[in-house]
């Protein structure tokens, strides 16, 4: 089966990449290889590209789509956060670039049987890596009310979180919860009817939130970045492209945390505590898709661009 995927922001991702010959670029989330092809090109054979990816249809995709690139293309099934190991084994001390798009890709979105989606009815499953042991259905089935509530509040930043998680525990006490089908309808079944009639899917929330605690998405995310940015090079740049509040406020966050100013007291004549500056804000504000973009690609309309220059 084919792995399509329209890559998000990928021109403002490259160019904020600030992607040069014969430098070393990694592609932390693969997908279906749109941002990665563009940055082989770019290179045009002077150069590395690192492509790392959970998903074994991402994996054997990302081979046959930079089959012509294959040369200086490295592409490895792993979890992002492992990223400094898979330098290290690659002999590489530094990288120059580093991009990461976040969240589900359209593949894992449309396969029904990934139980990724609220708009099919198949097994609860939603793991990125289908090797890993836990999934949905353990979290929905064995986790106690109060875990449930908690992630519920926390990752999907559902409202209704109290009221979801008792009713799971009931129907799950007369049979498992196995399907996105019945739990979907069980969350719809826990929020009033007029919060219901408003706003996306009632099981939008709760779905993401389920997802993020099955993949430690916001664990890795947070892993990846502390690792990123130590391994990237003076003028490297770390671009991370978001889909939802959680993950933009984490990547805010850490960049604003690497900028340092001078503390020195108003009004003195010379700056005397010395701090330097070690990274600049390439992106002041979050870029995000222009009108035609979302038109084109309506899972695009929440994307947010942040880029990050080692000095």
């Amino acid at each position: 089966m084919a792995f399509e995927h329209i890559s998000v922001l990928a021109e403002e991702a490259l160019e904020g990449l600030n992607v040069r010959q014969g430098k070393v670029y990694v592609d932390g989330t693969l997908g279906g290889a749109g941002h990665s092809l563009r940055i082989a090109e770019r290179l045009h054979g002077e150069g590395t590209l690192i492509c790392l990816d959970q998903d074994d249809w991402a994996i054997d995709n990302g081979h046959l789509v930079l089959e012509p690139y294959k040369l200086n293309t490295h592409i490895v099934k792993t979890n992002f956060r492992y990223l400094d190991k898979i330098i290290r084994d690659l002999g590489i001390a530094e990288v120059d670039g580093i991009l990461l798009d976040l969240g589900v890709s359209s593949p894992q979105l449309d396969e029904a049987e990934r139980g990724f989606s609220y708009n099919y009815d198949t097994p609860l499953d939603m793991r990125m890596d289908r090797t890993q042991s836990l999934t949905a259905y353990n979290i929905v089935n064995e986790w106690d009310e109060k875990e449930l509530a908690l992630i519920l509040i926390k990752y999907g930043e559902e409202k209704f979180s109290r009221r979801i998680a008792k009713q799971i525990i009931q129907n799950r006490q007369q049979k498992p919860i196995e399907t996105t089908g019945e739990l979907a309808q069980i969350i719809k079944d826990s929020i009033p009817a007029p919060a219901r009639r408003k706003g996306p899917h009632p099981a939008k929330r709760s779905f993401q939130a389920l997802r993020i605690a099955v993949n430690d998405e916001l664990g890795a995310l947070e892993e990846v970045l502390e690792k990123g940015i130590e391994i990237l090079s003076a003028g490297g740049r770390m671009a991370i492209i978001t889909f939802h509040s959680l993950e933009d406020r984490i990547v805010k966050k850490k960049f604003q945390s690497k900028m340092v100013s001078c503390t020195c007291p108003p009004g003195f004549p010379k700056c005397v505590c010395e701090l330097k500056e070690e990274f600049k804000l390439i992106t002041k504000k979050a870029i995000e898709p222009t009108d035609r973009e979302i038109e084109d690609n309506p899972r695009a309309r929440s994307a947010k661009l942040r880029v990050l220059e080692k000095l």
